[in-house]
C-alpha cells in the first residue's frame, strides 16, 4: 500500500455580530431594521421570513400589521415573505413540529443563505428558531429581536441555538452567531411580573462570577428592579449583555470546546429542575434556585463565608425569587443530584462546576460531594443551618 503524508491545514473564521438598541423598532420612521438589511445588500431587496412568539402578539396585537406596513414602506430593501406565529415558552423547544414548520416556510418562500429569518420573542423562541435557521441550507442569516429581560440580557446575545429532546434540555443545538440582535425595551413593558424578574437572575449570575461592582449595583437597586424601574432595568440589561458578549469574544472558548462553562454558573440544577417540574419553572427562576444552591454548597465547603452567602440570598429574595428547592421526597432529591452527571455529559470532558470564592471571582471545582449538596438543599428548604461541621 502506498504511504501518503498526512495533509494538514488550518484556518480561522472571523465573526462579528452586533447588539443594537432602539425603541418601537417597526414604527414608521425608525430606520434601524431597514438599515441593517440594506447594509447587507446595498443593491437590492432581501427576503425576510418572520417567526413571532404568540405571547408577544397577544400583548402587542398590532405588531403583525406594523411589520407588514414597515416592509411595504421599505419595499426597496425588504421583501417580507411570511409571518409564522409559534406558541412561546420552553414547551416550544420540546415540539420538533415547530422546527419543521419553519423549515417548510424556508423552503416554500425560497429563503436562501442571502435571506433573513427574524425571530421575535422570548429566549425559547430565539433558541428554537435559531436552530431551524442554522440547519436550513446549512445556515441562513438570523436576526434576533428578543422580547424578555432574560433574552435581551443573556440568551439572545450568545451564539447558541437549541431544542430539547430525549428528556434533556438543549440536547440538539448549534453554535451559529446571529447577523444581529436588536433590543427594544417597549416589549418589556407588557411582561408578567414573573418574566420581568426572571431574567434578572442571569445578571446576578454574571455579576457573581465576573464583576463585584455590578453585583453591588444589583444589591443597591434590588427593590427598584423588583418594582419595574425601567432605567435600572435598562442598565442591567446593557451591562449583563456587554459582559456576556465580552466573554464569548475574549474568553478564548466561544464555541465551548473545553470543559469550563462559567456562564453556566447555577445551571446544572436549573436545567434539571426545569425538566423535573415539566418546565413550570421559568428558566430564570430555576437559575436563581440553582445559584442559591451552589453558593450554599460553596459556604458549606468553606469556600465563601456566611456574610457573603447572606448577601447573595438576600438580593435574590429582595428581587422576588423563591429560592426553596421545589422537591421534598428523597427520590426526587436523588434525581436532582443526578443532574450533576447529566451536566458533565452535556459539556463533555471532566466534571466542571463553577462556584465562587468571593463575589466577582469564579472558582471551578471538579468534584461535588453529594451529601454536602443534600445538606445545602435541606438548609434552603428549612431555613436552618445543616448539621455539618465547616472547616
Amino acid at each position: 500500500m502506498q504511504h501518503y503524508k498526512t495533509i494538514s491545514q488550518s484556518f480561522k473564521v472571523s465573526y462579528e455580530y452586533k447588539l443594537h438598541f432602539t425603541e418601537h423598532i417597526f414604527k414608521e420612521g425608525n430606520t434601524l431594521f431597514k438599515d441593517l438589511i440594506k447594509e447587507y445588500n446595498p443593491k437590492g431587496k432581501v427576503k425576510v421570513l418572520f417567526v413571532i412568539d404568540s405571547g408577544v402578539l397577544e400583548c402587542h396585537p398590532n405588531l403583525s400589521d406594523q411589520i407588514t406596513a414597515y416592509c411595504k414602506v421599505n419595499s426597496a430593501e425588504i421583501y417580507g415573505t411570511e409571518q409564522i406565529v409559534v406558541p412561546g415558552g420552553e414547551q416550544c423547544k420540546n415540539d420538533y413540529g415547530n422546527v419543521e414548520r419553519i423549515l417548510q416556510a424556508v423552503n416554500d418562500n425560497k429563503i436562501c443563505r442571502h435571506s433573513f429569518v427574524v425571530a421575535i420573542g422570548g429566549g425559547a423562541i430565539i433558541d428554537m428558531v435559531g436552530y431551524a435557521a442554522a440547519i436550513a441550507h446549512r445556515g441562513v442569516k438570523l436576526i434576533r429581536i428578543p422580547t424578555t429581560v432574560l433574552s435581551q440580557n443573556d440568551s439572545a446575545v450568545g451564539v447558541k441555538n437549541s431544542i430539547n429532546i430525549l428528556g434533556k434540555k438543549n440536547f440538539l443545538g448549534t453554535f451559529a452567531p446571529p447577523y444581529a440582535i436588536i433590543n427594544d425595551p417597549f416589549f418589556l413593558t407588557t411582561l408578567e411580573q414573573r418574566d420581568w424578574i426572571s431574567g434578572i437572575s442571569e445578571a446576578i449570575k454574571v455579576a457573581l462570577i465576573k464583576d463585584k461592582v455590578f453585583f453591588e449595583f444589583l444589591e443597591q437597586n434590588s427593590l427598584k428592579l423588583r418594582d419595574r424601574d425601567m432605567p435600572a432595568m435598562q442598565y442591567l440589561i446593557y451591562r449583563c449583555a456587554e459582559m456576556h458578549m465580552e466573554h464569548i469574544a475574549q474568553g478564548g472558548d466561544p464555541f465551548e470546546s473545553g470543559s469550563s462553562r462559567p456562564l453556566d454558573f447555577g445551571h446544572w440544577a436549573a436545567h434539571k429542575l426545569e425538566f423535573m417540574t415539566n418546565y413550570q419553572l421559568r428558566h430564570g427562576e430555576a437559575v436563581a434556585i440553582g445559584m442559591a444552591l451552589d453558593v450554599t454548597y460553596a459556604h458549606l465547603i468553606g469556600m465563601i463565608d456566611k456574610s457573603t452567602l447572606d448577601r447573595i440570598l438576600e438580593v435574590l429574595q429582595n428581587i422576588g425569587f423563591d429560592i426553596h428547592i421545589p422537591l421534598s421526597e428523597e427520590k426526587e432529591i436523588e434525581e436532582l443530584l443526578n443532574g450533576i452527571e447529566e451536566f458533565r455529559e452535556h459539556l463533555g470532558g471532566e466534571l466542571t462546576i463553577t462556584l465562587i470564592s468571593e463575589i466577582g471571582v469564579k472558582q471551578d471545582v471538579h468534584v461535588i460531594d453529594r451529601e454536602i449538596m443534600k445538606n445545602a438543599i435541606v438548609w434552603l428548604n428549612n431555613e436552618l443551618e445543616p448539621k455539618i461541621s465547616i472547616q
